[in-house]
């Protein structure tokens, strides 16, 4: 009996603990510097006795950190769907580990989402008539400082943006352009 009521007081002190630890990941947007502009990804639901337990896949994204804009694809692993970015919309993201592994503040949905990520060093993604493509971040960011748009500071919104990307306007100095 007394092996009985110590192993289940022992479980019992493991998931005070462990629940703990698990509540203490901070769901406060202020704990979140970096910008992240999901564009496309995939996903696969999985259901444990009809309700939706983890949901994984992968996709292609934007980064804006310390003010430069780069691209990178990842795979994922969540508690909840994952939703591509609408207009200029950006989530909040920290590094779990740089280069490598980031968490997505879902405030949404209350949550958060891991991606495993492959850092794009000189290019970026935009979207063009529903196609993803890549573009060269130096062009990107030249964009970003004429239009004052700089998620990570608050500017969530381009100043000037047009409806065509920059790849797909007059030639430089005819006007300003707007990546998608």
């Amino acid at each position: 009996m007394r092996r009985i009521l110590s192993c289940t007081l022992g479980v019992s002190v493991f998931c005070v603990l462990f629940s703990t630890v698990a509540l203490a990941a901070s769901h406060n947007p202020a704990d979140y510097p970096l910008r992240v502009h999901i564009f496309q990804h995939n996903s696969v639901s999985h259901y444990y006795n009809r309700s939706l337990e983890t949901v994984d896949g992968e996709g292609r994204a934007n980064l804006f950190e310390n003010g430069e804009p780069r691209g990178f694809d990842f795979r994922y692993h969540c508690d909840n769907r994952l939703m591509n970015s609408v207009g200029y919309e950006t989530y909040f993201a920290r590094w779990k580990k740089p280069g490598k592994e980031m968490e997505i503040l879902l405030a949404a949905m209350g949550g958060t989402c891991n991606f495993k990520v492959d850092v794009k060093e000189s290019v970026v993604y935009r979207k063009h008539k529903g196609v993803v493509s890549e573009e060269l971040a130096s062009r990107y960011k030249e964009w970003m400082i004429r239009n004052r748009y700089d998620p990570e500071h608050g500017k969530n919104i381009p100043v000037e943006a047009d409806t065509e990307p920059a790849s797909e306007q007059a030639p430089a100095g005819t006007g300003t352009s707007a990546p998608r």
